[in-house]
């Protein structure tokens, strides 16, 4: 049986940064990039949406009422989405990998006015077999739920899954099922793991070009 192959999206496909977001929503609403910086990344709010407790709706809502922004909800979601910058190397490693014939998955917490952007800006997105995204299926990684989401869909459990993401909480809730997990940090060091795996060819990237 051939392996499949999941692909973590923040951070290993695309970078992103908050700071982006944060630092045009700051003038339309009544806090300082401080403290919307804390709001957004400390507070559960941004987990709810992402684990699909909120609907974009609900969540523009809430932000709209807990820090008097004064945009429209298709304002929000234009600052929300312009985050993102193509990780290249990945990216191409991943297109390889689907010319293969091996199948790919996104596997990764993510919510739905990120995805609405992401299919619609990058051509790497209809190259995926399939997608397990945290807010559709109702589970955050490191928890279960999300891990036995890919397996179900796939068809593929332990060794017969090959997996990449930047969090090493995640990285090891794959391993201790089995897959071939590896915590991509450098292009260089992602490639050798998929050689290792067979899954790429040495002759077939070279991200030092």
């Amino acid at each position: 049986m051939k392996p499949v192959v999941a692909f973590d999206i923040g951070k290993v496909l695309l970078d992103f940064n908050y700071g982006i977001l944060i630092t045009k929503l700051a003038p339309r609403t009544q806090c300082d990039e401080v403290t919307l910086d804390a709001y957004l990344n400390q507070s559960p709010l941004l987990a709810e949406y992402e684990s699909g407790q909120l609907t974009s709706s609900e969540f523009f809502t809430r932000i709209q009422n807990e820090t008097k922004f004064t945009g429209t909800e298709f304002e929000f979601a234009a600052f929300f989405e312009d985050i993102f910058t193509p990780i290249e190397e990945v990216i191409e490693m991943h297109r390889q990998i689907v010319e293969s014939g091996l199948s790919t998955y996104t596997f990764s917490n993510t919510n739905e006015m990120a995805v609405r952007h992401i299919s619609h800006s990058y051509d790497f997105w209809p190259r995926f077999t399939g997608h397990i995204l945290s807010h559709e299926v109702k589970s955050l990684k490191p928890n279960a739920g999300i891990y036995e989401s890919l397996e179900a869909l796939s068809g593929r459990i332990g060794e017969a899954i090959i997996y990449l993401d930047d969090r090493p909480e995640n990285i090891e809730a794959g391993l201790a099922r089995g897959w071939r997990a590896f915590c991509h940090q450098d292009a260089n060091e992602t490639q050798a793991f998929l050689e290792a795996q067979g899954v790429l060819t040495s002759s077939g990237h070279d991200s030092t070009a």
